[in-house]
């Protein structure tokens, strides 16, 4: 069951810097990585959770998931060898917060966590993150022929409601091209 508050806006404008804990632990089947909090999240203190962003429709549908999770539920997903984390651990009002360093800075430090933890696949969630944090300004959605770690890297659209480049059924596809190549089953 699903447990939630939606924070004031007070709360949410003192949620800026704030961090969000991962949600990781060991051989997951995917890590996907965000590229940080936004400002909702900070806030709740739960990765995706502002209301229009599209990552956990997009995994239910897309078959990650057996049913839409919220991000008060964001533990869930590790029974299902899923995790989140971010390139940068602060809370901004939109991903133009993070500088340019923070993202390579992010990308060292995810290559540690991929080393400690050894996910199959790192999935990226941001061709713009992706493209600066890992220098590949030609990148494109899908899988990447760099490995980080031990895992094998994919990149995907930001589930942002900000991204209308993405319309969920164009999400939900490239989402579910990750699934079947990572096997998890539904939780």
């Amino acid at each position: 069951m699903s447990v939630s508050w939606k924070p004031s806006r007070e709360q949410i404008a003192a949620a800026l810097n704030a961090p969000v804990e991962d949600v990781i632990a060991s051989n997951l089947k995917v890590l996907f990585c965000g590229i940080n909090p936004g400002l909702y999240s900070g806030a709740v203190g739960h990765h995706f959770a502002r209301p229009g962003n599209r990552f956990w429709p997009t995994l239910h549908l897309s078959g990650f998931t057996g049913r839409r999770l919220s991000a008060f539920e964001e533990r869930e997903l590790l029974a299902s060898s899923l995790g989140v984390t971010n390139f940068v651990n602060r809370a901004t009002a939109t991903a133009d917060g993070v500088e340019r360093r923070e993202l390579v800075a992010g990308r060292k430090a995810l290559e540690a966590k991929a080393l400690e933890y050894s996910p199959s696949f790192v999935a990226i969630l941001g061709l713009g993150a992706y493209r600066t944090a890992f220098g590949a300004a030609k990148a494109a959605v899908g899988p990447q022929s760099e490995k980080l770690g031990p895992a094998r890297l994919w990149l995907l659209p930001n589930p942002s409601g900000l991204n209308a480049h993405y319309q969920l059924d164009a999400l939900t596809s490239a989402f579910a091209s990750l699934r079947v190549a990572a096997g998890p089953e539904p939780i």
